[in-house]
């Protein structure tokens, strides 16, 4: 049912507010109370929104996309998997990480909390990150440490002897409720052994010795309704960035000064919103537009190089393995008849063939572009209202704000493969959204924290669907929490931008506990 008619909605909001209102009269239910249970409920606007709440609920194109044949072959791009010579999948490797998208996220939604780091593994989402001790990235390895290799290459960390631990924690209040409800919580501990590394490990010049090394897991987040997200206007993401700190909200240093940005795009003046760190710009050149290269490593006209750095290519330009196998795998590339001159030349190369084509990419975005968002469910619940308005009144809605207004929804590309205003790609002009993010870090002060510990808030919209679709409701970064109340309880460190929230729903009666679960899960 994609495109339920608004009337229906009015009419069967209304009738079961009066059913499961109970003691209500009739004439207390409100034009203003329907007027937001109708527009809540389009958490994606009119223009992108799906009323499906099956398990391919997070797979629906927009409303708003209206080439659906290109939208289909995009989401053909995503699911299948790349191989090093099978069109249109050609081009895999020669290191890469996963051997197709949807192996990150499955049902297309949030990776699930894994016991081992395998690629193969379907619903693994984990990427690593390995800094050193100051939080710097280890730069002998690409940010993404890739774990998989295309013979006769090998893969820079051998992923078989990755050790994921999941450790208890208990927190000072003893994992409890004041009225004696438990809960539990366990976080990721990572170790890689000496072993496990092909390439040494640096930082700049400075080796960063084998064991010191830090590794965290961070796992993908649901990508439906992503092109909605872009369609938020740049000033009105700097007029929350502006709000919150004019409120005494501690803000990253390195996005925002106070008064204006610290750092845009590519210095291209628009604000970062996507990834956990904030990396990424505008979606044409955002998550996926980049996922789709690094992860893989399948060139495009953009990207005519290997996600790959100088540390590895040197290792592996001198691995006599490589060197005995090279031409077998590459004969064109026998070009100066010195083996090693010629590995190093590819794998550093800037001017590589193109393996995806401009269409086929063009059609991915498409497809990501135009993914719909799952519509609330259940707002005419009392329990889900009451729990919707102790959600604002405990300060919830601070850092994960309800909605936002698009604009007029010009996208850019910083690449230029995509024109302003490019009739290709769908988009989504003026309407009212509900991704519950306020798209600003924040700290939570977690054991075993993120990197930086500085976190964008994950939108929740249409989270409650996890387990349908995915098979799992795992939350958070690292998919330490795998329920609502896990993911809140660990926002009350007591150096958390979040505490007085936690704070505040420990004080709740189970009841009123359970009603903000149950609200979450109905967004």
């Amino acid at each position: 049912m994609k495109n339920r008619p608004l009337i229906t909605i009015s009419i069967s909001l209304l009738a079961a507010v009066i059913i499961f209102g109970g003691c209500r009269k009739k004439e207390e239910i409100t034009e203003e109370q329907l007027s937001w249970l109708e527009e809540e409920t389009y958490a994606g606007g009119k223009l992108g929104t799906t009323f499906n709440r099956s398990s391919s609920a997070y797979e629906d194109p927009a409303p708003a996309v209206s080439d659906i044949a290109a939208f289909k072959y995009g989401e053909y791009l995503f699911e299948r998997n790349f191989t090093q010579n099978t069109e249109p999948f050609k081009g895999l490797g020669p290191l890469y990480i996963r051997s197709s998208c949807v192996a990150c996220h499955p049902g297309y939604g949030h990776g699930r909390r894994m016991d081992r780091y395998a690629a193969d593994d379907w619903g693994n989402g984990y990427l690593l990150v390995v800094t050193d001790q100051n939080d710097n990235y280890v730069a002998s390895l690409t940010g993404m440490p890739q774990t998989k290799a295309v013979y006769p290459f090998k893969a820079p960390i051998d992923e078989s002897q990755i050790q994921i631990s999941w450790l208890p924690y208990t927190d000072e209040w003893g994992n409890k409720f004041p009225d004696g409800e438990t809960y539990s919580l366990i976080y990721p501990d990572v170790h890689i052994p000496a072993s496990a590394y092909y390439v040494p490990l640096h930082v700049g010049e400075t080796p960063v010795p084998y064991g010191s090394e830090i590794v965290r897991l961070e796992s993908t987040i649901g990508i439906y309704g992503t092109g909605l997200l872009d369609a938020i206007p740049d000033d009105s993401l700097k007029a929350q960035y502006q709000r919150e700190y004019d409120a005494g909200a501690k803000l990253n240093p390195a996005i925002w000064t106070g008064s204006d940005w610290a750092k845009t795009y590519q210095n291209s003046g628009h604000p970062l919103r996507f990834t956990y760190a904030l990396t990424r710009g505008p979606l044409q050149d955002g998550p996926g537009a980049n996922a789709i290269w690094n992860i893989t490593n399948v060139t495009r006209k953009d990207r005519r190089y290997h996600y790959m750095t100088a540390t590895y290519a040197s290792v592996a330009s001198k691995d006599p393995d490589v060197q005995a196998e090279f031409y077998n795998y590459y004969p064109e590339y026998n070009i100066t008849g010195n083996v090693e001159t010629d590995i190093y030349n590819y794998l550093m190369s800037k001017e590589l063939p193109v393996e995806m084509s401009g269409d086929d990419y063009a059609n991915l975005m498409i497809w990501h572009r135009g993914l719909a968002v799952p519509a609330a469910r259940d707002l005419e619940d009392i329990k889900v209202q009451r729990g919707r308005q102790l959600f604002r009144e405990i300060g919830c809605a601070t850092c994960h704000r309800p909605s936002w207004t698009t604009g007029n929804d010009r996208f850019t590309d910083p690449n230029g493969f995509f024109t302003t205003g490019d009739q290709r790609l769908p988009r989504y002009p003026h309407q009212k959204i509900w991704p519950y993010s306020d798209m600003i870090q924040h700290k939570l002060h977690m054991k075993n924290d993120i990197r930086t510990g500085w976190c964008r808030t994950t939108p929740l919209w249409g989270r409650g669907l996890s387990s349908i679709c995915t098979g799992a409701a795992d939350r958070m970064h690292d998919c330490r929490a795998r329920n609502v109340i896990e993911a809140i309880m660990w926002h009350g460190s007591s150096e958390s931008d979040a505490r007085w929230t936690v704070e505040k729903f420990r004080s709740l009666s189970k009841s009123d506990r359970d009603a903000i679960v149950q609200f979450i899960n109905a967004i």
